[in-house]
Parts: C-alpha cells; structure tokens; sequence
C-alpha cells in the first residue's frame, strides 16, 4: 500500500488535498471517512478523519501482461529457447573445465619452477 506514508498522523482539515492529486472524495453518509485514490498505483484507501486510521484498501486492477494469447505463446516460446540456449553454453563450459583447469595449474607450476623458493620471507618481528 503506497499511500502509507501520507497518512503517518497527519491531522489536516476534512477535506483538503493532501496528495495534490485533487482526488479526495468525500463520501455521502458521513463527513469522517475519505476515499482517497493513489495518482501512482490507481488502489484507493478510505480513511477515517477522527482515528487517522485506514478502513479499507482496495489495489488498483492488475494490467493484462499480453495482449492475446498469442503473444503470451510466442513469450513462453522465447523463455523456453532462452533457458536452453543458457543449459547448452553451462554444458560446454563444463566440458572445458578440466582443460581450463590443467592449464591454469601447468602455467602455476611453470611460475613457481622459474622463481624458486629463496627461504624463509622476513617478518616484522625478524628485523628487531
């Protein structure tokens, strides 16, 4: 519900415009309870003028995703192809793993022939 921020004990007079959207309603049986509509989701709350507590929240109607169920076809279809395409290109990097591997460690032990180990390293605590 993102209209909770506008109603944190906010003690305005009945009727006035508080979100700038000009949408406040009253409604006919009593003066203490206002309709309120969000200007950026759509969902209206109403909300009692003596407590400043929200009655009722009713969310905004959801949108259709697709169009048709053709596009909705064609959408799933896309996925399903996207998802394979990423199964096959972890399958192969999978298959080139040990060789990736073997040369990174021929390529480790080449560095570590070529500078050998010269001893102890010195320490802090050493050069006192």
């Amino acid at each position: 519900m993102c209209l909770a921020p506008y109603f944190s004990d906010n003690r305005e007079e009945p009727g006035k415009d508080i979100l700038g959207s000009g949408k406040i309603l009253m409604t006919p049986k009593a003066s203490s309870i206002f309709e309120i509509a969000c200007p950026d989701c759509g969902a209206t709350i109403k909300v009692d003028a003596a407590t400043h507590a929200v009655i009722a929240h009713t969310p905004a109607p959801r949108k259709k995703t697709f169009e048709d169920f053709e596009a909705a076809t064609r959408a799933l279809k896309d996925q399903e192809e996207r998802k394979q395409s990423l199964f096959r290109q972890s399958v192969e990097a999978e298959k080139n793993k040990d060789d990736v591997l073997a040369k990174k460690f021929a390529e480790a032990l080449r560095r570590a022939k070529e500078t050998p180990d010269t001893g102890r390293p010195l320490r802090d605590f050493d050069l006192d």
